[in-house]
């Protein structure tokens, strides 16, 4: 109540995150580290978790920095289709529904041990990206 707002203090203004700017350490004979970000996509939250858990253990196993995975909003994609075919008699619908679950990781680590990490077995439904940021 005593407090003065903030927008009365300060005017707010629009901050970005700095640029990621690959770095080098001693204890990689000099190679660079990289800040590598792995989406998994998939239609079945297991796969998608056991993927996640197997990356992840896989990369704290090699003394990586990791953080994640984080869960990203479930997509909902719905369809509503007419039951009959011609168009007559009453009025009933289909309801359809595919639900896309989405995991991100991000790891510190030079791109060779990423090509090591990502070399396990993926389950089918399982949509994998890997990127890159130098």
């Amino acid at each position: 109540s005593g407090f003065p707002s903030v927008s009365a203090t300060r005017p707010i203004t629009k901050m970005s995150a700095p640029p990621i700017k690959p770095t080098k350490t001693a204890d990689t004979e000099g190679e660079v580290i990289h800040r590598i970000r792995i989406t998994l996509t998939s239609r079945n939250v297991q796969a998608v978790e056991k993927v996640c858990a197997e990356l992840k253990n896989k990369a704290l196993e090699k003394n990586l920095k990791v953080s994640g995975p984080v869960r990203m909003p479930t997509k909902i994609l719905k369809l509503l289709v007419r039951k009959s075919p011609c168009g007559e008699g009453t009025n009933t619908y289909d309801r359809f529904q595919m639900r896309i679950h989405k995991r991100i990781l991000d790891l510190h680590s030079p791109s060779e041990v990423v090509r090591q990490l990502t070399n396990i077995s993926i389950d089918a439904g399982v949509d994998v990206e890997v990127i890159i940021a130098n």
